[in-house]
């Protein structure tokens, strides 16, 4: 057995969750903290036994369980100690390795379906968490080695037709937990790093003729966040729980990354490999707003598969993000909201292009996309209450006040169109523009090597010169060209009720 400074597991921290030492506290009070804790986030703990013996109170045969929508969760403990340190906290320890099992209902409408169980083994040697504040302020800090998460069975499959193995470590762990409040609802900070991650995966499915090979290592793992948390009732309804005060932030990121996957499906082949320099995931709700944001940087990815009509594919980009902020609640006044899309440097083989631009008559050049807005709306529904959100129908949940086109970016091909642009809409006017509010603003465009573009698609057969005139033709109507120049510039305007482009009336 090893021992804990408290009694905690990171790949159990909803289960463990404030359930440590408190200052001065005795080993009953934090056992007792331990199950009603647990019991706040719709766990049930029960030991077989749970006796004193000087200064340390052991549990015995620890079972933990969850059971929510049909899906059980169930894990054990086969001893925990807690001892008093004297000083006003208490050490908690606890066995190395612990089993869980998670059972999953049986597929509808599938004759002959059973629940499936998948038993894991968590293993965490020499893991220490120092514990320090009060019942109902407590903090800690952990440092662990390694940690190790194992599938050791899938029971509800035909072992003897499918085979699978599955393994996830965390090497030189360390971070830290705060936990505030004295009864269900919570106040959670915490942050999380690892110097890398492994993940492996060997599976077989013989009547198939499939399996699966998959090896992946992650380096400089971090994550962070901060939550208001109201106990395992309030949650059952997210609209309310929103109104009640429940919030929650954070984000992830990670390092250098590699991959390797094998697959073979019915006989057929496929590889995929890669690398990466890293990425990252942000996150926050609260009654106000909802924000998810995802990117990465520097992937390089190659694909061979028996499908493919050549050995195989490159791909990749400098740069990928993806970011949404948006209201969620009912707001006196406009609030923020944001999307951005963006895909920088995204490349492709030779094999590729050579699908469309077999003579090689257009630039290769990595490709750019970039959608970068902003604006203020007011909603006049809760966008997590579902009754509220069925009873509008086809009438829109709020109102569209001001958007800001940061950014506009599309190269590709040796074509690059780029622009900006600011409005703001009137929403007592719905007529003008056919149920829009009436905007007001200005988006500037600029192509540059747009012709040139036309003119190779000419000479490659994907347009003919009729199609490349008529555009140009329509493009002369409504965008001003550059002398000696293969570029186009047009601003797109509303003002007075009406559409102009390059002052020219179209609406």
């Amino acid at each position: 057995m090893k021992h804990w400074k408290l009694a905690g597991s990171t790949a159990m921290v909803t289960i463990l969750a404030g359930t440590g030492a408190f200052a001065d506290v005795t080993p009953e009070e934090v056992w007792q903290n331990w199950q009603d804790m647990s019991a706040s986030y719709g766990q049930t703990v029960t030991a077989e036994s749970a006796e004193r013996d000087g200064d340390t109170l052991t549990a015995t045969n620890v079972a933990i369980s969850y059971d929510k929508d049909g899906v059980k969760v169930a894990g054990s403990i086969a001893e925990l100690n807690f001892t008093d340190n004297g000083d006003g906290t208490v050490e908690v320890t606890m066995s190395e390795t612990y089993p869980i099992t998670v059972t999953t209902p049986a597929a509808e409408g599938v004759e002959g379906a059973t629940p499936t169980d998948v038993k894991i083994t968590l293993t965490q040697p020499d893991m220490v968490i120092t514990a320090s504040g009060s019942a109902d302020a407590l903090s800690y800090e952990f440092e662990a080695p390694t940690m190790t998460a194992k599938l050791e069975s899938i029971n509800g499959v035909d072992a003897a037709v499918i085979d699978i193995t599955a393994e996830v470590a965390l090497t030189k762990m360390s971070g830290s937990y705060l936990v505030e409040g004295s009864d269900e609802a919570k106040k959670v900070t915490s942050d999380f790093a690892a110097e890398s991650a492994k993940l492996t995966v060997v599976g077989a499915d013989k009547e198939k003729q499939s399996d699966i090979n998959l090896t992946a290592s992650i380096a400089d793992i971090a994550g962070n966040s901060n939550g208001n948390f109201l106990g395992a009732a309030a949650m059952t309804d997210l609209a309310a729980a929103l109104k009640a005060g429940f919030a929650v932030s954070g984000g992830f990121s990670h390092g250098a990354t590699t991959f390797d996957l094998s697959v073979t499906d019915a006989g057929k082949p496929t590889k995929v490999s890669g690398n990466s320099a890293g990425g990252d995931v942000s996150f926050a709700m609260d009654s106000t707003h909802f924000q998810y944001g995802v990117g990465g940087k520097a992937l390089d990815l190659t694909i061979a598969s028996a499908d493919l009509p050549f050995p195989e594919v490159k791909l990749g980009y400098q740069e990928a993000a993806f970011n949404m902020l948006m209201p969620v609640g009912k707001t006196d006044e406009p609030a923020d909201f944001a999307l951005l899309t963006k895909l920088v440097g995204f490349s492709v083989s030779d094999e590729v292009w050579g699908m469309i631009d077999p003579t090689n008559a257009l630039p290769h050049d990595p490709a750019t996309l970039i959608i970068d807005t902003k604006g203020k709306a007011k909603l006049t529904s809760e966008i997590f209450n579902e009754a509220e959100m069925a009873a509008l129908g086809e009438t829109p949940p709020g109102e569209l006040h001001a958007l800001d086109i940061t950014e506009v970016k599309a190269s590709v091909a040796g074509a690059e169109l780029t622009g900006a642009g600011a409005f703001t809409f009137d929403n007592t006017d719905l007529a003008t523009f056919g149920g829009m509010p009436a905007p007001t603003g200005k988006l500037d465009l600029k192509l540059v090597g747009g012709n040139g573009l036309l003119a190779k698609l000419v000479t490659m057969g994907m347009l003919t010169q009729d199609d490349a005139s008529g555009f140009q033709m329509m493009a002369s109507m409504f965008a001003n060209t550059a002398p000696d120049k293969d570029e186009m510039t047009s601003s797109i305007e509303f003002k007075d009720k009406g559409l102009y482009a390059n002052g020219q009336k179209l609406q």
